[in-house]
């Protein structure tokens, strides 16, 4: 009995998260039509200054995401000294609870889901979509694949960093260092980049960001349930990698609007003759 409810804990999680996702989309109310495109034409004088405009951007952005990065880090740490000294009274009545009620063809199916997670998983699809939004934008091309590189690098190197750090065992059967999850932590930082600079070149509407976001969280769930199904992490490192996921992408994003700009509002457009990669702010509302 108690084994069927925690199999059934994954489609529960997820029909919880996607109903209220849901709910707050319907009360954001309807989108508005989708933002007219930005008008190009760039001449040679044109084309040089919005070039120096994006080298100053990249310069700035990246700058902002060292800071973001050490403040992560400190965050982190923090968290890391009071899961390593509490941890362990939560972590271990759970994992022995778990080992004790899984059922055999789940734990099949675990093994294939929480492959969304992995590193190479994650790195294929950030630079696939690397590509893409950077032929699909049209304007600041430089974005998707700047953001995502950093992405990369920034999770790949803090993450380690931490590990080196605190050096926490993890369960018997996943002994290297755990904390915190990286499967949790990739999903929300590579996905939820993704979403977010989709987002903000198709829509811009409050409703498809609740629906984006409800989309990433649902993923989140699904991946922090598979590695905790799976004993692949303590319980307290994956509800880490879920809150350290989230910082770094709340860093990208804050950069992202103060680099750029906010996402353009349905039913704007840019205004005739000023360049679009020059422009870093919202574009203004033509009358």
């Amino acid at each position: 009995m108690l084994s069927a409810l925690v199999v059934l804990l994954w489609p529960a999680g997820i029909a919880v998260i996607l109903a209220v996702t849901a709910l707050v989309a319907k009360r954001s109310g309807r989108s508005s039509p989708p933002a007219t495109a930005p008008m190009n034409g760039h001449h040679g004088g044109d084309l040089l200054i919005a070039v120096r405009a994006a080298w100053s951007s990249i310069v700035g952005m990246l700058l902002i995401l060292v800071v973001g990065a050490v403040t992560v880090y400190a965050l982190t740490s923090l968290l890391g000294v009071l899961i390593v000294h509490a941890g362990p009274s939560i972590d271990k009545p759970i994992y022995y609870w778990m080992i004790h009620h899984r059922v055999h063809f789940w734990n099949s199916a675990m093994v294939r889901l929480t492959k969304v997670g992995d590193t190479w998983t994650t790195w294929g699809a950030a630079g696939a979509a690397a590509v893409c939004l950077t032929a699909f934008y049209r304007s600041h091309k430089w974005l998707p694949p700047v953001a995502l590189s950093a992405a990369i690098f920034i999770d790949h190197y803090l993450t380690l960093a931490l590990r080196h750090t605190f050096h926490r065992i993890g369960p018997p059967n996943s002994p290297w260092g755990t904390f915190p999850s990286g499967g949790c932590d990739r999903i929300f930082v590579f996905y939820g980049l993704i979403a977010y600079l989709i987002w903000r070149e198709v829509s811009g509407s409050r409703r498809a960001a609740v629906w984006s976001a409800g989309v990433v969280a649902a993923l989140g769930f699904s991946e922090g349930y598979s590695r905790g199904y799976l004993t692949l992490h303590w319980f307290t490192d994956i509800i880490s990698g879920i809150i350290y996921g989230c910082l770094i992408l709340a860093i990208f994003i804050a950069t992202i609007r103060v680099v750029i700009g906010p996402a353009r509002t349905p039913g704007t457009e840019t205004a005739p003759g000023i360049p679009a990669a020059m422009s870093g702010q919202q574009a203004p509302r033509l009358q």
